[in-house]
Parts: C-alpha cells; sequence; structure tokens
C-alpha cells in the first residue's frame, strides 16, 4: 500500500526493509571485515551471519542484533539465496572480492570495506560491528565440520520450535 506524505510516496510494508541484499551485504562484509584477510566461503558466512543476528543463542555471547523468535532456527535453512544476494550486491560496488578455486567460491573483503563501513554512525551498525568481531573470533579457529556439528547440536534450541526435514536427514550444508 502507497501512502502520500507531503508528497512524497512511501510503502507501507515494513518488511521490504528487512534481509534486503543491502542489510545482508553490509552483514557480510562486517563478517568479512572482522576476518580479514581469510576468505570465507558461504557455509561458513551462512553460520556466521546467523550468529551475528542471534549471538544471544550461545552462552556467554553478546546480545543479539535482532529480537529472538520462535522458529529462528529455520533462518538458517533460507539464508543461502538472501546472503547470496547481499554478496552480489557488495561485490558489484567493489567492496567484495571472489575468489574461484579448487577450494570452491570463497569471498573476502576489498580495501574499501573497511573504510565504508567505519564511516556508518548508527547505533544498529556499530553493534553489528562489534558482535562482527565477537563471532569471528570466537568460531575462526573452527574447521566448517565443526561449525556444522555445533549447528546440528543446537538447531532445535535455538527457537527450537523448529525442525526441519532436511535437520533430520543430516544434509544441511551437504
Amino acid at each position: 500500500m502507497m501512502t502520500d506524505y507531503h508528497g512524497v510516496t512511501r510503502m507501507n510494508n515494513i518488511s521490504n526493509v528487512f534481509n534486503t541484499p543491502l542489510e545482508t551485504g553490509l552483514r557480510c562484509m562486517a563478517l568479512l571485515v572482522a576476518g580479514y584477510p581469510n576468505y570465507y566461503d558461504i557455509d561458513r558466512i551462512i553460520f556466521y551471519d546467523y550468529l551475528l543476528v542471534h549471538s544471544g543463542d550461545i552462552a556467554g555471547g553478546p546480545a543479539s542484533l535482532h529480537p529472538s523468535t520462535p522458529h529462528r532456527s529455520g533462518e538458517i535453512l533460507i539464508r543461502r539465496p538472501v546472503l547470496e544476494n547481499g554478496l552480489k550486491a557488495m561485490i558489484f560496488r567493489g567492496l567484495i572480492e571472489v575468489k574461484y578455486s579448487n577450494m570452491g567460491i570463497e569471498y573476502v573483503a576489498t580495501d574499501l570495506a573497511a573504510p565504508f563501513l567505519e564511516s556508518l554512525e548508527a547505533q544498529y551498525t556499530k553493534k553489528m560491528l562489534a558482535i562482527a568481531d565477537w563471532v569471528v573470533h570466537e568460531f575462526d579457529s573452527l574447521p566448517i565440520s565443526e561449525l556444522k556439528v555445533i549447528l546440528k547440536n543446537n538447531i532445535t534450541v535455538w527457537g527450537g520450535e523448529f525442525l526441519n526435514e532436511s535437520v533430520i536427514r543430516g544434509d544441511l550444508f551437504s
């Protein structure tokens, strides 16, 4: 629905601002800047993004960036295409670089990413950057196989009202 405010037409649908390529791209960039100069594959970025948004799900972690909601563990199952769109948006702007190798597709922040993020002044952004640093500090030493075990062991606890068939089959990140 459209509403006219003093000659400016705006959308009333607030959901258009959440999980847009801009928002997810900024979160991906924050994680890649925190982990620089490391390259991350999409599986690690998916896991890290979940932890960035819901850091309070980890004992001793900082308060979550977003409120805890029922069924939030199901977000992990739909994150890939959403994050891929965010990554593409930041790649297009020269803030993230892609590396194709025998290891697969990996991403890294460019030299423009950190100054860009530092120029943002919103409290949300500052909190996002602090949590991204925490995520990388806490989990970067773990191989992706261990991250998958953590996910598998906690998926029913994190917003535990949700359990998906792919989690039961064990092919969430296969």
